[in-house]
């Protein structure tokens, strides 16, 4: 059996991760040039700098959140784009929320447009899962954590926002009061957050 070509291999990563950064083939040693010959070839398209798929890529709605996403894979999903992924919004936000480490620069990408939050510590590192998104490992806050965030920043995001979310986890059943509770206190805002969550129950 012969051995795949460099451009083989590069098709192959993109099937199997649907996005492909320049600086992934340079640890996999394929020089670059072979990119600019598949988007001539008509195989790839570049979506943005650095970053390629195929030239038919499947349309989901969540194309913006896996550009990101490959762009910088240490972000972490949050509040407006976490909503929306856990199903507490039906709304789509037209920028695209991370987290970031405080010590780090903010990215540069013009498109898709971003918004950044910066944080460290426990507030950086706790209330993370990830979810496959069109075949994409991305990080997100967890629904309590999402909630809290959106308190925290409710001048950013907005109070009515922030309390629809924690009534509509509550009512479908997506959090536990004591997640709340922690990551509340953990970011700083249970005492803003208590005449909220009591009202739940």
């Amino acid at each position: 059996m012969s051995r795949p070509t460099q451009a083989e291999r590069i098709l192959e990563l993109v099937r199997r991760k649907r996005l492909v950064r320049g600086v992934e083939l340079d640890r996999l040693g394929i020089h670059r040039m072979h990119l600019k010959r598949l988007v001539d070839r008509g195989l790839l398209v570049q979506r943005s700098r650095g970053v390629y798929e195929a030239i038919k890529p499947r349309m989901s709605g969540n194309d913006s959140v896996v550009e990101v996403v490959t762009r910088v894979p240490k972000a972490t999903l949050c509040l407006l784009t976490a909503l929306r992924l856990h199903g507490l919004t039906t709304q789509n936000p037209f920028d695209v929320w991370i987290m970031i480490d405080r010590k780090a620069r903010k990215p540069s990408i013009d498109y898709p447009p971003i918004r950044v939050v910066w944080a460290s510590g426990s507030a950086l590192s706790d209330g993370v899962e990830t979810f496959v998104v069109d075949g994409v490992d991305v990080r997100v806050t967890t629904v309590a954590k999402t909630i809290v965030d959106c308190f925290k920043y409710r001048n950013t995001v907005g109070t009515d926002v922030a309390i629809e979310a924690l009534r509509d986890a509550w009512r479908h059943k997506k959090i536990r009061m004591n997640d709340v509770v922690a990551a509340a206190k953990t970011n700083r805002v249970a005492t803003i957050m208590r005449p909220y969550l009591e009202s739940l129950v």
